[in-house]
């Protein structure tokens, strides 16, 4: 890498998160974009016109505004001139995003551009069938009003009903929570297990934002319609969480034989987050604080009929090695929690030597993983998970508690749909 090309994230911002239908609900996505971008910039203090680019995610489709980070740029007010783009890479958006800025800045493309991620579970478009879909083309192009009504005789009740986004693999027609319990079962992962996991997320959460550790990285959104209230934590964490009251949840997947339930699960969230990456001898030139680095990084991807959500045991190795380390130089690890299963499903595959030779084809296990080393500040079962936002939330949290801590390197991995995962290493100097 030419040293006058290193890349650096020097600022990063996340709105609270929400659970679906409650505090965010009359914002759409470009709102939530909109927001978390401007407080980006005001907090780094930063001319809109030193942006290069804009590259933003969104998984759940908005058929206003299908390319949202373009449009967060003309809405901000920001120079026409910066381009922008839209990632959809599932769960390991934000993590896309990123990347591609950072490589942009490393290859001379750009000097400075914001990364990250927005996402709307109560914004969810609502589809047509194709039978009504056809009636309703037919129609437009009519002439007269029963040439108009004769494409909708054929019609049955059913096919009126609106049809929301789907949510299973195409290819496997499982959804995630599905794969979830179907890993608990597969690797023996007990409901005691993934409610004890779920517990502590909740715990280590509240205690982080009992002791202001989320200050610097969250910002306060004022709630619509009437903007009197304000949200400033996340509003899905249970700061009270009490080990015995999830016992009582019932399974969500398998009602009968089932362990994954809504208590060890993420939920549906609200939320947008912003990172700002700078060429290194820029930061410097105006001044700017630099959070860390990005050492290395990984995309994997694995058969979505196998182990759905194991993706991060594929990438986590290969960033590993790119960061010429292993997992026991890490100081801190950070898993996105999509459920309590598939942490523990990782967890499990990080140190099985079977594991790494029949899957990974190498003679050694990932690691052993040091559990005082991981979500020390809780994750996605209790702050919840915006799809497109939860990469760029883990990135900005770890770079904090690095800093907080003096320094150090940190894992930061994520699965998603598809059978994809993610995995980054990232360095704080003191």
């Amino acid at each position: 890498m030419n040293s006058n090309r290193q890349a650096v994230i020097v600022a990063g911002v996340r709105t609270p998160f929400a659970k679906r239908q409650t505090a965010f609900k009359y914002f759409t996505p470009l709102d939530l974009g909109k927001l978390v971008c401007a407080e980006l910039l005001e907090r780094a203090d930063l001319e809109p016109k030193t942006v290069d680019q804009v590259v933003f995610g969104q998984v759940i489709p908005s058929l206003q505004a299908p390319n949202v980070a373009r449009e967060i740029v003309l809405g901000l007010g920001m120079p026409p001139g910066i381009p922008a783009y839209t990632v959809s890479k599932a769960c390991i958006t934000s993590y896309q995003t990123t990347v591609n800025v950072l490589e942009a800045i490393q290859e001379g493309a750009i000097e400075c551009g914001i990364a990250g991620g927005t996402e709307s579970a109560s914004d969810v478009p609502m589809m047509a069938s194709k039978p009504l879909q056809d009636a309703l083309h037919d129609a437009a192009s009519a002439k007269t009003l029963v040439q108009r009504l004769a494409p909708f005789r054929n019609l049955s009740p059913s096919d009126l009903l609106p049809r929301p986004p789907a949510i299973a693999e195409p290819s496997t027609g499982e959804t995630m929570g599905e794969a979830g319990e179907r890993m608990a079962k597969e690797n023996g992962i007990s409901r005691e297990a993934q409610d004890e996991f779920a517990h502590r997320s909740h715990q280590r959460a509240a205690h982080a934002w009992r002791e202001g550790k989320f200050s610097d990285e969250v910002m306060a959104v004022h709630i619509p319609p009437d903007f009197t209230e304000t949200l400033v934590e996340d509003n899905l964490l249970r700061p009270e969480s009490d080990l015995a009251t999830y016992a009582k949840l019932k399974p969500v997947f398998d009602k009968k034989y089932g362990t994954v339930t809504a208590g060890n699960s993420s939920p549906l969230t609200d939320g947008a987050s912003a990172l700002l990456l700078m060429n290194e001898a820029k930061a410097k030139a105006l001044g700017m604080p630099i959070l860390g680095k990005v050492r290395s990084y990984a995309f994997a991807a694995l058969d979505p009929f196998d182990q759905l959500l194991l993706g991060p045991a594929y990438a986590t190795p290969i960033a590993l090695e790119r960061a010429g380390m292993t997992l026991a130089d890490m100081d801190l690890i950070d898993m996105h929690e999509a459920f309590a299963a598939t942490v523990l499903s990782t967890i499990q595959a990080f140190e099985s030597a079977t594991f790494a030779r029949e899957k990974l084809n190498r003679s050694e296990p990932i690691g052993k993983v040091d559990w005082d080393k991981l979500n020390v500040n809780g994750g996605s079962i209790a702050m919840g998970h915006p799809f497109a936002a939860t990469g760029a939330r883990e990135i900005a949290q770890t770079l904090g508690e690095l800093k907080r801590r003096g320094g150090g390197v940190a894992l930061c991995t994520a699965c998603a749909a598809g059978g994809m995962g993610a995995a980054m290493v990232l360095e704080v100097t003191s």
